[in-house]
């Protein structure tokens, strides 16, 4: 896949809440956020990590009462870590979308010590013991600096915190941008991502969330599209492709097809 959205914006809230899944939902997009009220303070940056996991095929033959204490082990850190307006966690399945994972862990913080601490507690339960971290995300919010007029569910909030929605899927992947990206005059670059984010207004049932990962991760950006209508994602990739802004994609892969799950039907399902 090439060009898809990012620096776009994301959907902000003053803290960390959680949302339940549904399959309709309200419309989701959040390109071009209200700008932030300067009477109100300022959102607080958000630390953020997609962690995907593997299961080893021992644990699988494992008697399933051991099975069962280790999953429920599991899920009690997550639940341990669920704290309102300071760090939330959310599950997904990836079996069947994915050959080299199994499973994705949203967290959403304000510490990097936090995230380091709770990643610690999961991994030293009897389940961590038999899990692998293939693909391990992190990065930051902050505001975007490609605005446009447009009020949307964030109801004036200025952009640089995440509001998980609570459509049922989510596509994950890094991103990077060419150098001649950033050798561009802003006008130019504005001129583009003007007409990518004109495209991303067409599909309002597809809610972007964009963080940064400069200097803190591989990737320059990790963006994450949730949805209840993956067929919605799809055209949206594909009318960005014709974009002009797409010479400027680097490389926009791997990427990761999630079913949004409570976490002990998530554990369940990795047998």
């Amino acid at each position: 896949m090439s060009n898809t959205v990012t620096e776009a914006g994301t959907s902000v809230a003053t803290e960390i809440t959680a949302a339940t899944p549904t399959q309709t939902g309200r419309p989701a997009s959040s390109y071009g956020a209200a700008p932030h009220d300067p009477s109100k303070p300022p959102v607080k940056q958000q630390v953020v990590c997609f962690s995907f996991y593997k299961v080893m095929p021992e644990w699988r033959r494992l008697p399933e009462e051991e099975k069962a204490a280790h999953k429920a082990a599991f899920a009690a850190v997550l639940t341990k870590w669920n704290k309102p307006g300071e760090f939330l966690s959310i599950t997904y399945s990836t079996i069947g979308t994915r050959g080299d994972v199994d499973m994705c862990v949203w967290s959403i913080g304000y510490a990097v010590d936090e995230l380091n601490k709770m990643r610690s507690e999961l991994m030293k339960t009897p389940l961590g013991g038999y899990l692998t971290t293939p693909h391990n995300f992190l990065a930051m919010t902050r505001r975007s600096q490609y605005q446009i007029d447009r009020e949307d569910e964030s109801e004036g909030e200025g952009r640089g915190a995440i509001r998980p929605g609570g459509q049922k899927y989510i596509f994950i992947y890094p991103f990077w941008k060419t150098r001649p990206w950033y050798r561009l005059p802003a006008e130019e670059r504005h001129r583009l991502m003007k007409e990518h984010i004109r495209i991303g207004l067409l599909y309002p049932r597809v809610k972007i969330n964009t963080a940064y990962s400069f200097g803190i991760d591989d990737q320059e950006f990790t963006v994450a599209f949730e949805t209840n209508f993956p067929e919605d994602f799809l055209a949206l990739v594909e009318a960005l492709r014709d974009t002009e802004i797409s010479l400027y994609t680097l490389k926009d892969f791997p990427i990761f097809s999630c079913v949004r799950l409570p976490a002990t039907e998530m554990l369940d399902r990795l047998g």
